[in-house]
């Protein structure tokens, strides 16, 4: 099942469903207000099936696609990929030892990533600092957790990251990570009662420019040298989440070092299963 965020005529925020290629529109009654509190229900598939539902809507140009979150904070998690790890260590001969350790630590390398107005949904813009000259999106398999850190979902993830900032000093990670529109999630959360294997996981990141494709990469979940409950596990020690949270799980997609992120440049994150999240890129 596939939930939903949107703006309807009226523009209100509505919640929905998309299947076969139409959106239906939940109605939430007086039980819910959010898709986050369907998300923190024991069982959000039979939750959602349980509500009413508005007169379908085609899934065409006119739809504005909302992030699919609410006041749940995002987090991401790096060095997962061994090419994450390669092309940190190219970035600075400084961080280079750091990287290479977390990559092979029993602890992760976890961090903030981005509060929910942080956060562009399918179709709306995400931002590359003004003050960065090497920027690059980072597609990521996007973990949807409840309150209680159950994994409850999955959706496409785009960790947006200035590569010149993180690379002069990994102290500036934040700076690099975390600043308006820097985050991508949608363009809905697939729902799973059971999760499918890392390897079905496919992730294709696209990038066009002028029209033409300029960047064209796959890679899988199958590569990540974590397990998705490893790096929960770890998110949840000493930590509490009373509204869920997204996990980003890191990338294993990097452009080389000579390319970076034009203004008005077109990014194109599909996931096997899920699918897929396009955003254009503005800069301040």
């Amino acid at each position: 099942m596939n939930v939903t965020k949107f703006l309807d005529q009226a523009d209100s925020i509505r919640v929905g469903i998309v299947e076969s290629g139409q959106l239906m529109p939940l109605q939430l009654g007086e039980r819910y207000s959010s898709l986050a509190e369907l998300l923190a229900t024991e069982n959000p598939t039979a939750t959602i099936q349980s509500l009413g539902t508005d007169a379908s809507l085609p899934i065409d140009d006119s739809i504005r696609w909302l992030p699919p979150i609410d006041d749940q904070e995002v987090w991401a998690a790096g060095v997962t990929y061994k090419r994450s790890q390669t092309a940190r260590m190219e970035e600075s001969e400084a961080a280079a030892s750091c990287y290479d350790r977390v990559y092979q630590a029993d602890r992760p390398e976890l961090f903030f990533k981005a509060t929910p107005h942080r956060v562009s949904g399918h179709k709306q813009p995400l931002r590359i600092r003004s003050d960065a000259t090497w920027n690059v999106p980072e597609p990521e398999i996007t973990l949807v957790l409840s309150p209680q850190f159950r994994i409850v979902g999955l959706t496409v993830g785009n960790d947006m990251s200035s590569r010149d900032i993180e690379g002069e000093n990994p102290l500036y990670l934040p700076q690099a990570k975390c600043y308006d529109q820097c985050a991508g999630l949608g363009p809905w959360i697939t729902l799973f009662d059971t999760l499918p294997e890392m390897s079905e996981l496919r992730v294709d990141l696209k990038i066009e420019r002028d029209g033409q494709v300029v960047f064209d990469q796959q890679t899988s979940g199958a590569e990540m040298a974590r397990s998705f409950e490893d790096l929960v596990s770890w998110l949840s020690r000493d930590n509490s989440m009373p509204s869920g949270a997204f996990l980003m799980t890191g990338t294993g997609i990097v452009p080389s070092n000579e390319f970076t992120l034009h203004a008005a440049d077109l990014v194109h994150i599909s996931i096997a299963g899920i699918g897929t999240l396009s955003n254009p890129i503005v800069q301040a």
